[in-house]
């Protein structure tokens, strides 16, 4: 491998260089370990923790109590828009310790430090908690059923929210008068974001500067919000400082209770307190994905012309409302509710319930995936009731190029697309008219096999900040560093925005970049909904001209003539100086003269692709396997070809493991999570996908200044639809009429049975 293709990340990942927030460790360091709750609704009616507090080697226990007596707040939550009938969306006050009852198996109930994490965890074993068990309501349906247990004192019927979407009456209109309708009910089931590196939080106090804390992140400024919407703090009295994250989807977004625990223990203690999580605490309490039933319905014409689409969704919120929990199942799920496709009327409403399980947050795509899911099984659906063709149905109602910008039935605006061009390339890289050879001989050999098509659609985030930075700052050696406040958990941010920078300074040998400096005030938005590129990127090109327009009056002095930039010099007839170099030159003036900062606000955009999914299924065990997979995405302009294949690999196979395993299964009566270790809970392998091929149609777009969409969702957005309509083209001519994830072979095994023997039989 040449030096070029190695990326800038890889040295320090690779020789262990690099430091993730275990391996930072500070001077008079004491340990946390929590108590947590092991039941899923009870009142606490009583805690002693005199034993634990006695204990050699314990500075401190912390309860609920305590955490009320400091005055701290709420952790932060919930959206601030108005759902149907102008309501508010119902949050109840979430303590970083559990106060009065436990509402979930896993819940913090009593912060033990000591001086080692065993002492700390020995120590927790002292403290008795007595409780008072109440009944669990364990998902949606139980949640808002008749007489369920009220999980808040304040919140009747354990309804959150309520949000719509939409024109009803043109819906029922729509639905009135046409000639064919088609239904699916997509249940998207809880799943844990299982990272590589487990949370983990360090935290230092200050009686003059504040709290300095260490945890993996999506970027410090979201981070420093929330701990101090939670503290009280004001945002410049908290430091946050995240190096390396070993993976996030989505989970690493926002503060935990366990963070702003740990701060208020080190306030207390002013000594350092570090938490590094188990991996059981991980399942227990890490923030989950997904969580949603959605129930779409489809109108058409005699010809198969799209009229109107209307989905009824229910999203199970856990026990309390995260920042991101209830807009994933409103606007997240229905900013992109008609795909790729021309429908003249649309309407969805939604209802969000809390339920005594972990709460629910931000997972690979945070709802998109799931809408593109389910529009496009309901479109499969659709093509195998009413005897459509898959493909030419697809292409009979997608919206044309020459629309956009197209603004669908519910306000969104698509700026750009070349929907039946992606399409048509996925076909020839899939060989879908080869596909009923493959079937044949799948059938000869005792298999089931199957095709499945995705033409998809998603979002890319706007972002919370109303623009992004990319500081430039030299040092006493003439290098540059770069700043931005996006945060790479595995991406490649570096190298991407390094190439990005070459382009225009036609070098990066002196370049170092950071993602987030406590000292520096850089504004923009954190890493989350595939924006770091478009975003942060956006930014650093920019900065690219900037750098050198304001270099060229110190290269005039210099030079002592007017001067024209080329491939990293600046030239004045037969003399130049390197870019470097004057900026070693003019290393001793303090701020350096070459300092700048570019910006620019960058809207939302919407990455697209077609996915197709060829699996083979062994009816004799039930085993489902992927046997070739094709993608096409139209992500806007692609800055590293490499990056983008890793990136869509990784999300695919992500979502052919919601499809064929991943699955948080929570026991119905007592609430006890059943998947709380990789002995019960299947992580996706790659053996689980024989080959994946990828291409690209990029179709730029003018929202921003790369002209790029984003693909860090793009994978697992296509992969839910495309895997689950091959499972279900492959299972189809049995008679099975639908498949529900996770499709484990124990699933698939039992669903076959008594039909297998007469398909094979057949001539």
């Amino acid at each position: 491998m040449s030096e070029k293709t190695i990326r800038r990340e890889d040295p320090r990942l690779l020789t262990g260089s690099g430091r993730y927030t275990s391996d930072w460790n500070l001077p008079g360091q004491l340990y946390a370990f929590f108590l947590r709750s092991d039941r899923a609704h009870a009142d606490i009616a009583s805690i002693d923790a005199t034993a634990a507090r006695t204990r050699e080697g314990v500075r401190l226990v912390l309860t609920g109590e305590d955490y009320a007596a400091s005055g701290w707040k709420s952790l932060p939550g919930g959206v601030p828009y108005e759902g149907v009938g102008g309501q508010k969306q119902k949050k109840p006050f979430w303590p970083a310790l559990a106060q009065g009852k436990v509402l979930y198996v896993g819940q913090p109930v009593a912060l033990v430090v000591a001086d080692s994490v065993a002492l700390a965890q020995d120590a927790s074993e002292d403290i008795a908690v007595e409780y008072r068990e109440l009944p669990a309501a364990i998902g949606f349906d139980a949640a808002t059923r008749a007489g369920a247990p009220q999980l808040h004192a304040d919140i009747t019927g354990n309804l959150a929210f309520e949000y719509e979407s939409g024109d009803r009456a043109a819906v029922e209109a729509a639905f009135a008068k046409a000639a064919h309708v088609s239904r699916h009910t997509l249940r998207s089931q809880r799943l844990v974001g299982n990272p590589i590196e487990p949370r983990a939080f360090l935290a230092n106090f200050d009686e003059s500067s504040g709290f300095t804390v260490y945890t993996p992140s999506q970027g410090m400024n979201n981070m420093r919000g929330f701990l101090s919407a939670a503290t009280g703090l004001p945002v410049e009295k908290i430091r946050v400082i995240t190096e390396l994250v070993g993976g996030s989807f989505g989970i690493r977004s926002y503060s935990y209770a366990e963070h702003v625990a740990c701060m208020l223990a080190s306030q207390k203690l002013a000594r350092p307190v570090k938490w590094v999580a188990t991996r059981s605490e991980v399942f227990l309490s890490d923030n989950h994905g997904r969580g949603l039933t959605m129930t779409a319905e489809l109108a058409l014409d005699r010809e198969g012309k799209f009229l109107a689409l209307r989905f009824d969704d229910r999203a199970d919120l856990g026990a309390f409302s995260t920042p991101f929990g209830p807009q994933i199942g409103s606007r997240n799920i229905t900013i992109t509710m008609g795909g790729v496709y021309r429908v003249p009327a649309m309407y969805a409403i939604t209802r969000c319930a809390y339920s005594n399980v972990v709460s629910m947050s931000a997972y690979r795509g945070a709802g998109r995936p799931d809408i593109a899911c389910a529009i496009e099984r309901v479109v499969d659906c659709a093509a195998a009731d009413h005897g459509f063709d898959p493909i030419e149905l697809r292409r009979r109602n997608f919206i044309p190029p020459e629309a956009m910008p197209y603004k669908t039935a519910n306000g969104t605006v698509y700026d750009s697309g070349e929907f039946e061009a992606v399409m048509d390339r996925a076909l020839l890289l899939a060989d879908w008219k080869g596909f009923p050879g493959r079937r044949e001989r799948a059938k000869r050999e005792g298999k089931l096999r199957g095709i499945g098509i995705a033409t998809f659609l998603e979002a890319s985030a706007a972002g919370v900040f109303a623009k992004d930075q990319a500081h430039a700052r030299f040092d006493g050696n003439g290098d540059l560093h770069v700043y931005t406040v996006s945060q790479s958990t595995g991406q490649g941010h570096e190298t991407a925005f390094a190439r990005i920078l070459r382009e225009h300074l036609g070098t990066d040998e002196h370049v170092h970049f950071h993602e987030g400096d406590p000292d520096l005030a850089v504004v923009g938005n954190g890493t989350g909904g595939s924006r770091s590129l478009y975003g942060a990127g956006s930014a650093v090109k920019l900065l690219g001209p900037k750098l050198v327009e304001t270099a060229m009056p110190h290269a005039r002095a210099v030079l002592g003539a007017d001067v024209q930039y080329r491939n990293g010099k600046f030239q004045a007839g037969s003399k130049s100086i390197g870019f470097f170099e004057l900026a070693k030159k003019l290393a001793r003036q303090s701020p350096h003269p070459m300092d700048c900062v570019a910006e620019g606000t960058f809207g939302a955009t919407y990455p697209n692709g077609c996915h197709i999914a060829e699996v083979e299924i062994d009816p004799e065990t039930g085993v489902v396997e992927v046997v070739n997979y094709a993608t096409v995405d139209d992500i806007g302009t692609v800055v590293d070809h490499t990056s983008v294949e890793g990136q869509v690999h990784g999300g695919v196979l992500q979502g052919v493991g919601q499809v064929l395993g991943e699955h948080a299964v929570y026991d119905t009566e007592t609430g006890q999570l059943l998947a709380g270790s990789f002995m019960d809970y299947p992580m996706p392998r790659a053996d689980w996908m024989r080959s994946i091929v990828c291409d690209e149609h990029p179709v730029p777009t003018k929202a921003n200044a790369l002209g790029s969409k984003g693909v860090g969702e793009s994978g697992t957005s296509g992969a839910l639809g495309a895997t689950l309509n091959a499972i279900a083209d492959a299972v189809r001519p049995l008679g099975i009429a639908d498949v529900d994830m996770p499709v484990t072979p124990d699933r698939m095994w039992r669903a076959l049975r008594g039909q297998v023997d007469q398909f094979f039989r057949q001539e």
